[in-house]
């Protein structure tokens, strides 16, 4: 009986030293879920500051822009990462639902890069050029100055940010051409371009390996030439919440938007917001 008395004893003292020193201390949990061409950094993002903060825990997953802002309008995400800004329809949608419009939070600049093979010559388009080949008006690499070989069209799903800003700022509003083949996410554009000579793609800056990113109008995705905005298909990067961020939530985007989290921007492979 006494040694059952000692044990007792012995761990509400341990459990007394657990609740003391945080043991048992409630972790403030945040979940982030949107854009594909985000959810890299957002994942370093989290990895380094839940590093440093041990009471807070960042759940990060992608799915496309639209999927992020589903899951804000619908009350399934803290955050989201959009590659896009909202539309005024998602918007009136998030009013309805919770009396606000949201706080929208540039966290990032992009050059949304064109993807070619290494074994593609052609170095240079323009955005009419891209615009007439990603609709089918030009099919064949010669008439931009490639070989006599036909175009393979990559592109990203409907639900994707990227898809949207690339259909709204590169071909006006005109749909795709039936032939360009939807891949999940930007990593999937970039492998498929990377193993096929004739195909042309289209994603964020971070994602350049194993292929060629050709200039846009004379101009490379370069820091200096996205930062001055020469660069023509410049875009933010975007996180958006219901309402103005507060407690943990609001360390957390401060700290993102800080030297040091915009530090891991150019880490990645993104560029500084400022």
């Amino acid at each position: 009986m006494k040694t059952r008395t000692n044990i007792r004893r012995g761990l509400i003292f341990v459990a007394a030293v657990l609740i003391t020193f945080g043991g048992f201390a409630s972790v403030e949990k945040i979940t982030v879920k949107g854009s594909d061409t985000l959810v890299i950094l957002a994942q370093r993002w989290a990895e380094r500051y839940m590093g440093k903060n041990k009471a807070v825990s960042i759940q990060v997953t992608g799915g496309g822009s639209g999927t992020g802002i589903s899951a804000l309008i619908n009350g399934t995400t803290d955050i989201c990462n959009a590659s896009r800004p909202m539309k005024s329809s998602e918007l009136q949608k998030l009013k309805e639902r919770f009396g606000t419009l949201g706080v929208e939070i540039p966290c990032a600049k992009d050059g949304l890069s064109v993807y070619v093979s290494e074994a593609n010559k052609v170095d240079n388009l323009t955005t009419a050029q891209l615009r007439d080949i990603f609709t089918g008006r030009i099919t064949n690499w010669k008439e931009v100055g490639g070989k006599n070989a036909k175009i393979i069209l990559y592109s990203r799903e409907n639900n994707s940010g990227t898809y949207v800003y690339f259909k709204d700022n590169v071909l006006k509003g005109e749909d795709y051409a039936p032939s360009a083949q939807s891949l999940p996410g930007t990593a999937a554009v970039v492998n498929a371009v990377a193993k096929d000579a004739n195909s042309i793609g289209y994603g964020g800056a971070a994602y350049g390996k194993g292929i060629r990113e050709v200039k846009v109008n004379g101009y490379a995705p370069t820091k200096e030439n996205v930062m001055s905005g020469k660069y023509p298909i410049t875009r933010y990067l975007y996180m958006y919440v219901r309402n103005k961020p507060t407690g943990e939530m609001k360390k957390y985007i401060d700290w993102i938007l800080s030297p040091e989290g915009q530090a891991i921007v150019s880490e990645v492979g993104y560029f500084p917001v400022r």
